[in-house]
């Protein structure tokens, strides 16, 4: 290292790069600035005060000052106070090369010097500026410290993974909500944890580019800065399946009509999810429009909800057994239900899996164990229960999964349900979305405690609470949740999601009449969960604007291709209505049977 003195008297030319932190790059000092007092060091720092703009030299001034240093603030004060501070910087070659950085540390003297005392630079060689690690760029961030999707009631946020078990005492006061990713697209910093406001540096991620031409490579090394930025999550994101490639993830995927499969299944997971989060939302868009022109009876969307669909389907294993509301069809697409069979259903035609016996939107596949929909709220808690109690009798190594609304909670099933399933130690995951409203009643019409977590110990069910529009955060729980059931004789779970359903609850249903525009608005703009998704995958590189934008576009065509495939095709034969039921048709269905033919051959005319 060069030590150079610069006192009142002398003068000195340097080529020099001061090393600051700002946006983009680092700069560069005149080589023909002469230092000739502390007012040229503070001219050539970029200092702008009345004090040194009288010694500040043409151009160079005038340059300076455009694109202020951080440090020159502190220098200025440095200097008009007396104090000395020392000052690293850089050989004028190596500038470009430089990465942001840090403001460099600053020592100050014990008493202070006069005004033309020497000034005290530190130079390193060429050789060493080379090969000197250079510190990332860090930027300040506020962390948030509660959350709040509807009601009154703010919840707080942890970092921490934890399934309350029924051994432990549950939390005082308001359960928390687990968080991995905030809105911003920004991982939580679990060392200032419970620090209210608290100024955060975001990690040294923006160095990475992922090379999609070669993603099996990139994923992993995506991974390792991950890991490396944030330890305390590091077995978290090692155990994630969403941070694999997914070609290795034993994961069924179904592409759009214009994807190319190979080059889809070499991306990680992540980006398949949000891949899908769009699908679901382009399908649920189009559809309901279907709706409102007549093409289709009914429809219900899943707008906000989706990354409780794609975080949650990801953490399952096909061989689980899924049973659904009405508001997950993401988690059927996640295992491989296609944009066809979506349309074949909701267009009741003879492609439909059944048979047009149903409303749209209540899907159902074997194939893919999920079990089908059934209009009636929390029918489907208890006979996840059997389903699981099934599953454990056979000694099959899988769960059975059951989602409900918060409104479920107040039904009688939930109740049977969640006791059936503590006493027989059925492998069963509850999951609650909470999404703010059942149908119009609001969450604080819904039940005076502390949601619906809060009452898992009382059943003596392990529970935890989830931000449900962090990916990460669901995939996280619900993987944990399934490895905790599976670990403890079939102990079931329950997980609350909080979440907030953007859309009206169908499409019978107006929610501007129950709930003000301006809180919806509030919540697409603040927490909607691909955005939050999005703004992770464009700050690392993975996405840009423009290619979300023609994701969108692509499938959107494809939702309409889907479309006007299963809206040509023709209806099921009418005998079909009365089949797959019994082996052999009873008496009383024979009877109806015959009836509607001959209602049918009486009115020709009504049912060409």
């Amino acid at each position: 290292m060069q030590r150079l003195s610069i006192n009142g008297g002398s003068t000195f030319a340097a080529k020099t790069v001061l090393k600051r932190h700002v946006s983009s790059s680092l700069i560069p000092c005149s080589s023909n600035f002469v230092l000739k007092s502390r007012q040229c060091v503070s001219a050539c720092l970029g200092c702008t005060c009345s004090k040194c703009a009288s010694s500040s030299r043409g151009s160079d001034s005038r340059r300076f000052k455009s694109t202020r240093p951080a440090i020159a603030d502190e220098a200025d004060d440095a200097y008009h106070h007396g104090e000395s501070p020392k000052v690293t910087m850089y050989p004028l070659h190596d500038w470009k090369t430089q990465r942001p950085s840090v403001t460099p540390r600053r020592t100050r003297t014990a008493t202070p010097p006069s005004l033309h005392a020497s000034v005290a630079l530190d130079l390193p060689s060429p050789e060493t500026a080379l090969h000197q690690e250079q510190e990332p760029a860090i930027a300040p961030r506020t962390q948030p410290t509660q959350m709040a999707y509807s009601g009154t009631t703010s919840i707080p946020i942890t970092s921490t993974l934890h399934i309350v078990t029924p051994q432990e005492d549950t939390p005082r006061g308001i359960w928390p909500a687990f968080r991995m990713m905030d809105e911003d697209g920004c991982f939580r910093d679990v060392a200032s944890e419970g620090e209210r406001e608290q100024r955060i540096a975001v990690p040294p991620l923006a160095n990475f580019q992922a090379d999609l031409t070669a993603p099996t490579t990139a994923a992993p090394t995506f991974l390792t800065h991950l890991k490396e930025a944030h330890p305390k999550y590091a077995e978290i994101l090692d155990q994630s399946r969403l941070f694999r490639v997914a070609k290795d993830a034993r994961t069924s995927f179904t592409p759009s009509l214009d994807d190319n499969q190979d080059e889809e299944t070499q991306l990680p997971l992540f980006m398949r999810a949000h891949r899908h989060m769009l699908r679901v939302r382009e399908m649920d868009k189009i559809l309901q429009n279907a709706q409102r022109q007549g093409r289709i009876s009914f429809y219900m969307t899943c707008t906000g909800e989706e990354a409780i669909h794609m975080g949650s389907a990801s953490a399952l294993q096909l061989q689980d057994h899924v049973l659904a509301q009405y508001r997950e069809q993401g988690v059927l697409m996640w295992r491989g239900f296609t944009l066809e069979q979506f349309t074949n259903q909701c267009f009741s035609n003879d492609r439909d899996l059944g048979k047009a016996r149903q409303m749209p939107v209540h899907y159902g596949s074997r194939a893919l164990n999920y079990h089908t929909v059934s209009s009636p709220l929390g029918t489907q808690i208890p006979q996840a229960v059997g389903a699981a109690y099934r599953l454990k009798m056979t000694q099959k190594d899988s769960v059975a999964m059951c989602y409900f609304g918060e409104g479920c909670s107040s039904t009688t099933d939930f109740h049977s349900g969640l006791n059936f399933a503590a006493t027989l130690k059925a492998p069963v995951i509850f999951f609650c979305r909470n999404n703010g409203y059942a149908i119009s009643t609001p969450v604080q019409d819904q039940y005076a405690g502390d949601g619906v977590v809060a009452r898992g110990p009382g059943y003596g069910i392990a529970s935890i609470r989830v931000d449900g529009n962090d990916i990460f955060a669901v995939h996280a729980a619900v993987k944990a949740a399934r490895e905790y059931v599976l670990a403890n004789d079939g102990a079931p779970v329950l997980i609350e999601a909080m979440t907030y359903r953007l859309g009206h609850h169908s499409t019978s249903d107006d929610s501007s009449r129950y709930r003000d525009s301006k809180e919806v608005n509030r919540c697409l703009e603040d927490h909607d969960p691909v955005t939050r998704l999005e703004n992770f995958l464009v700050q690392h590189r993975w996405l840009t604007s423009e290619k979300i934008g023609q994701i969108k576009e692509i499938e959107r065509k494809a939702v309409l291709r889907a479309i006007e495939k299963a809206e040509r095709r023709q209806k099921p034969h009418l005998e079909s209505l009365f089949t797959d039921v019994y082996h052999k048709l009873p008496p009383h269905l024979l009877e109806q049977q015959d009836q509607l033919l001959q209602h049918v051959e009486k009115y020709p005319e009504k049912y060409s």
